[in-house]
């Protein structure tokens, strides 16, 4: 079983897929899936390819994943040519080893082990991949999912392949994520030669107070789950460089606001629509919204995960929902239970990413052994 989650894992790193391209990974993966009785769908949206594959009938587990993978970055700087995957040291290096071709490959060979011991399982196991994970997350998951829907189609349980581990493989579990809502503020002055202040209006200058309001922002104090929701400012624009005599007429200010249940979309919203006006800021502001958050506080899948981590690794894993967002976040629309479990993250997205062979091996346990206590 090693050598196949291994040999899979080199078969899709290989394949430079970075978002929102697929390249062949899917393909790979669907006649592995195809071989053992799974119905194959393959939803193409744009230059984002989907997979959704499923057997059996009944309640259904769905494995998440994406194929995609962010830049490999400075080649120069990395031990290995990063999409030709080498393990160095019972480490498998390679872009998207990590996140999360790996965890594709260790639930694709937990579902055949499972298969191959238990053909007359009850329910349903279905895999969702996409392509579009690690750039605009618009025509993958999010589509799929309401695809799904529309066909009336119910997932139970979510399993998300996420690198979720913090310092050892399943430490931790994500049962949640924050919401991710951004914007663009435009604040507009009056352009001017800079050694005539008087006829002119800065905007850099009119937006201090506001810059300094927007960063001591409190915007709710979290909950047993969450901790509060956080603002971050993630650029600030304005005039030109090598233009050193003339006040700008505008300034462009990015955020990002990490929120928790305790608070709704809409009262970001206007809370901040209130500061610009209470600061008599003349402004533009776009929003960018990438979802809710979502909670799994309890239910059957989070206790057989748990349970299933305790009898592969002999540890009791701790719940979190920190860090950013996940494709989890479209389904809630089907009302699923969901969980994120993977490996440990401490390479994810950079330089000489790698796993640990021996975890690839272990998740696919703690996976089949999440199927078992679910299906039979």
């Amino acid at each position: 079983m090693l050598n196949s989650i291994i040999n899979l894992s080199k078969e899709l790193i290989k394949i430079p897929s970075i978002s929102p391209l697929d390249l062949g990974c899917q393909e790979i993966l669907a006649q592995k899936l195809k071989k053992i009785g799974f119905i194959i769908e393959n939803i193409k949206i744009n230059r984002t390819s989907n997979l959704w594959a499923y057997k059996g009938h009944g309640k259904t587990l769905t494995f998440v994943g994406h194929t995609d993978v962010v830049p490999a970055g400075n080649i120069k700087k990395w031990k290995i040519h990063p999409f030709q995957p080498i393990v160095i040291n019972d480490y498998l290096f390679g872009r998207g080893s990590a996140d999360m071709k790996g965890s594709i490959s260790a639930m694709i060979c937990a579902t055949e082990n499972f298969l191959k011991k238990y053909n007359f399982h009850k329910g349903r196991i279905s895999f969702l991949l996409t392509s579009d994970e690690e750039s605009r997350a618009c025509d993958g998951t999010k589509k799929i999912v309401q695809i799904l829907k529309k066909r009336k189609e119910k997932i139970n349980y979510c399993l998300v392949g996420e690198p979720t581990s913090n310092k050892i493989l399943g430490d931790c579990i994500k049962n949640g994520r924050r919401g991710s809502l951004s914007a663009v503020i435009t604040i507009y002055g009056i352009q001017g030669h800079i050694a005539y202040p008087n006829f002119a209006e800065n905007p850099i200058h009119k937006s201090i107070v506001f810059i300094k309001k927007l960063i001591n922002l409190e915007l709710d104090r979290g909950n047993d789950y969450f901790k509060p929701s956080c603002l971050q400012i993630f650029f600030i624009s304005s005039g030109k460089l090598n233009i050193t005599n003339m006040i700008p007429d505008s300034i462009k200010i990015g955020l990002n606001i990490r929120y928790t249940p305790e608070i709704k979309k809409k009262n970001i919203v206007l809370k901040i629509e209130e500061m610009l006006k209470k600061n008599s800021l003349k402004n533009k502001i776009s929003w960018f919204f990438s979802g809710d958050p979502f909670l799994t506080s309890s239910g059957k899948l989070l206790q057989v995960t748990k349970s299933s981590i305790q009898k592969i690794l002999k540890i009791s894993p701790y719940l979190s929902t920190s860090g950013g967002t996940s494709d989890g976040r479209f389904f809630p629309l089907l009302k699923s239970e969901i969980i994120e479990l993977g490996p440990v993250n401490k390479t994810i997205h950079k330089i000489n990413e790698c796993v640990k062979v021996q975890d690839l091996y272990l998740l696919s346990k703690i996976y089949e052994n999440i199927l078992k206590k679910l299906f039979l």
